[in-house]
């Protein structure tokens, strides 16, 4: 039942979340404001220091403290801290006077009662606790959810957190009920209700509670990208496999990216390429490197230094001549996306950054010092 209603509470924060307009951080002569996707500025470049927005609240400085806007760039928690993380579940851990803790959405201190070695942040209404060498969660009450008794955790994704006792790992509900038992040297997150899992020299998925090891398999990705296939390793050639452990396109490739819009980039003989889930070529290899197809149909692609995109036909439709870094200077820059999201693509030019459109129109014809992804 606790699960049930964990899920009901991610539900509903990331309905919240998403009702709110979303703003992309950018810096301009030296200041930092947000922009609409329609390039205006809904906060001007006004900020010496700012991060990206979470649960609608961003972390800004005034001078050399820290506080909190809204999406209004009113401050709503004044400069007050030394050092801030970003809103999650309601709420931030923060420093000041060389004390870590928790406030909430006004400010104020909260789980003073909190018994843990270290303060960690909260992820989807849980934070992980730690007595000494074990870890365990805490809810947004300060109440403990699980004890600490895993010598290591993570946050938890799509309503299970990878756990370890010993040597071996698994997966917990928020309650500490085992979705996964302890038992295996590795697993992965729950992506669309699949888990990959190792078992020594054993590679393979846990299907309906039972392990299934794919055939020769040397390593195998997450389905976090694609929920029907994802790509594995089998005499150090890389193939696809289906969320049932069969193998649908045989190893043949160096390198590979996921498939998605029907399409996955393959790399072999020195270059790039796209196929279909049958294994056929539809895009030939005469890239130098290649990402996934957006949803939006557009791909990053490049023969030489730079980038452009590619349709789903293999037509360039903007020409090479950009960065897609998928870095920058926020906090979440190791999730950054590349190529199109939404309509828009985020790249760089000679130290400039700009949003594109789908038909390679530069947004507003705006260029900027720095430039993070909307949200």
């Amino acid at each position: 039942m606790k699960t049930k209603h964990f899920l009901i509470f991610v539900i509903s924060l990331c309905s919240l979340v998403g009702s709110a307009q979303e703003l992309a951080l950018a810096k301009f002569e030296g200041k930092f404001g947000y922009l609409t996707k329609s390039g205006d500025w809904q906060i001007p470049a006004t900020l010496d220091v700012a991060k990206n927005f979470s649960e609608d609240l961003a972390a800004a400085r005034k001078g050399k403290l820290w506080g909190f806007i809204n999406r209004k760039g009113e401050w709503v928690i004044e400069p007050g801290f030394d050092k801030v993380k970003a809103f999650n579940s309601g709420i931030a851990v923060v420093l000041k006077n060389k004390e870590w803790f928790y406030i909430n959405t006004k400010g104020e201190k909260v789980l003073t009662n909190v018994d843990s070695d270290k303060i960690y942040d909260f992820k989807d209404g849980f934070a992980i606790v730690r007595k000494e060498d074990k870890v365990g969660f805490i809810n947004t009450k300060g109440e403990t959810t699980v004890a600490p008794k895993f010598s290591k955790a993570f946050n938890f994704i799509n309503g299970y957190a990878k756990v370890r006792e010993g040597e071996k790992w698994g997966l917990i509900d928020p309650s500490g009920n085992y979705f996964v038992k302890t038992t295996y040297d590795g697993v992965s997150n729950v992506y669309h209700n699949t888990i990959v899992a190792t078992q020594g020299l054993r590679h393979g998925l846990i299907i309906n509670g039972e392990f299934k090891e794919v055939s020769g398999a040397q390593k195998i990705w997450d389905f976090s990208i694609n929920a029907e296939y994802t790509y594995a390793k089998k005499n150090d050639k890389i193939g696809f496999i289906n969320k049932n452990g069969e193998w649908v396109i045989e190893p043949a490739y160096d390198k590979v990216r996921a498939f998605n819009n029907g399409l996955a980039p393959v790399f072999k003989d020195g270059k790039w390429g796209y196929i279909n889930i049958s294994g056929e070529t539809v895009i030939p290899f005469k890239f130098r490197d290649a990402e996934i197809f957006s949803a939006d149909g557009l791909a990053p692609v490049k023969t030489k230094k730079l980038w452009g995109f590619v349709n789903t036909k293999g037509e360039l439709v903007i020409e090479e001549k950009y960065e897609i870094t998928a870095g920058g200077f926020s906090i979440f820059k190791k999730n950054a996306q590349k190529g199109f999201v939404n309509g828009l693509a985020r790249v760089k030019q000679k130290k400039s950054w700009c949003y594109l459109n789908t038909k390679g129109e530069i947004l507003k014809n705006l260029w900027f010092e720095n430039l993070e992804l909307f949200n």
